[in-house]
């Protein structure tokens, strides 16, 4: 059984079908990337999962439950968690505040309960943020501010991450060290879904590829046999070139 099924998903925003009876499953244990030009849908399905949209049509199964009318602190009470494609650290709070934020059980306005140290400092060294607790986020370079962002994430202690455009901004040095990172998430039992725009950060990482294209799944399969695939490429041609 997989450990995520989305089935026949459709989203709609009055007249504007942003997502159109789009299916795909993930698998416990994988990595798989769900790519596609800019504006093909994939944020939009993250929000779907998430319960931050309300499905028009279709379902959300994880690991065999219907989670599809969840609200999203269900959804993350389930074990799934999203790093979105902003970042959106809270100013006052260094880098250790931010992290037990996200550990406290139902507010945000009350630093009662949550995390220890030690476990702020173990979620922190699992995205090598560990030298920067005491930093505020406004001092931190933006790849440091991303992993901020998936740190957050890992405090919620996720079997399934979805990981919304995390290699947004950095050149490829940080854009291989976190997906070094990424790839150590996996050895250690997570699964993972990360969409991105742009094929090249994510072939080495993933084990299948998803492509959405103006809100329709286009095609699947491994990276090597989706890089080769004619319709992606013309879709990536005609998506960056609008």
């Amino acid at each position: 059984m997989s450990l995520l099924d989305v089935d026949g998903l459709t989203k709609r925003f009055g007249g504007l079908v942003a997502v159109d009876d789009f299916s795909f499953e993930v698998d416990r244990g994988e990595i798989v990337g769900l790519i596609g030009p800019n504006g093909s849908g994939k944020s939009t399905v993250f929000n779907c999962i998430m319960g931050r949209y309300d499905v028009t049509a279709g379902s959300v199964r994880f690991d065999g439950d219907d989670i599809t009318d969840d609200a999203t602190h269900e959804v993350v009470d389930r074990g799934l968690s999203r790093v979105s494609q902003e970042s959106n650290p809270i100013d006052r709070y260094p880098v250790a505040g931010n992290i037990k934020l996200f550990t406290l059980p139902n507010s945000v306005f009350s630093f009662y309960g949550g995390a220890s140290d030690e476990e702020i400092y173990e979620y922190a060294a699992r995205i090598d943020l560990e030298d920067k607790l005491q930093a505020m986020p406004d001092e931190l370079p933006h790849a440091d501010v991303r992993r901020l962002e998936i740190a957050k994430a890992l405090a919620t202690e996720p079997d399934l991450l979805l990981l919304d455009e995390p290699f947004a901004g950095m050149n490829q040095a940080e854009i291989d060290a976190l997906a070094t990172q990424i790839e150590r998430f996996r050895e250690e039992g997570m699964t993972m879904v990360v969409v991105d725009h742009n094929m090249g950060g994510l072939m080495d990482l993933v084990d299948r590829v998803v492509v959405l294209n103006n809100g329709e799944k286009l095609a699947a399969g491994s990276p090597e046999r989706i890089a080769e695939n004619e319709r992606v490429q013309e879709a990536y041609l005609a998506g960056e070139g609008r």
